[in-house]
């Protein structure tokens, strides 16, 4: 898996990104993020039942990415078709605002997040800052749901550019700076 530090590949994928007749999909590719943060984040198949439950408090929250200035984009290795039938399907589903990527078997390798056996992507967020570097990666098992309010807060810390203690929130003091010479 990507890890901090490292430059987040350019892509070129289509998404889902509406259920109206004749607007369903788009291409996203790199350079529609340059200058964002971007909070990518995977789920492993679509018609399943952690995997809505993640991707609806996401988009409660793009909001409070967007006044971040992140944006945020999910997707799984199954197609955009898949992503639409599903959306359509979903009630909750078919409210969300934001795109669901069909992240290509190919692209999922590349970023590390495909599981090794059921070849679907894993329960991964990665945050990419607005000069395409990986500043936080994190993968779950596929049968645990991520913590939404935790990225928000990772997000948070990192763009305070400070050292932030465990459990730091947004309106905590940051650690000295006498203690940042020997982190």
């Amino acid at each position: 898996m990507l890890v901090p530090g490292s430059k987040f590949p350019d892509f070129k994928l289509t998404a889902c990104v509406s259920i109206d007749k004749g607007k369903e999909f788009a291409t996203v590719a790199t350079q529609d993020f340059a200058g964002k943060w971007l909070v990518f984040y995977s789920y492993p198949k679509d018609f399943t039942f952690v995997c809505p439950t993640e991707i609806v408090e996401f988009d409660k929250k793009a909001k409070d990415f967007a006044d971040r200035g992140a944006v945020v984009l999910g997707g799984s290795t199954d197609n955009e078709f898949s992503h639409l039938a599903w959306r359509q399907s979903h009630a909750d589903l078919a409210k969300i605002s934001h795109k669901l990527v069909h992240i290509t078997p190919m692209f999922a390798a590349q970023i590390g997040i495909l599981h090794p056996e059921a070849q679907v992507a894993l329960r991964a967020t990665i945050i990419v800052d607005p000069t395409g570097v990986v500043r936080y990666a994190t993968a779950n098992d596929l049968s645990v749901g991520r913590n939404v309010n935790e990225v928000l807060r990772v997000l948070d810390g990192l763009q305070t550019e400070e050292l932030c203690a465990c459990d730091w929130k947004k309106g905590d003091e940051t650690l000295s700076a006498k203690l940042k010479k020997s982190a």
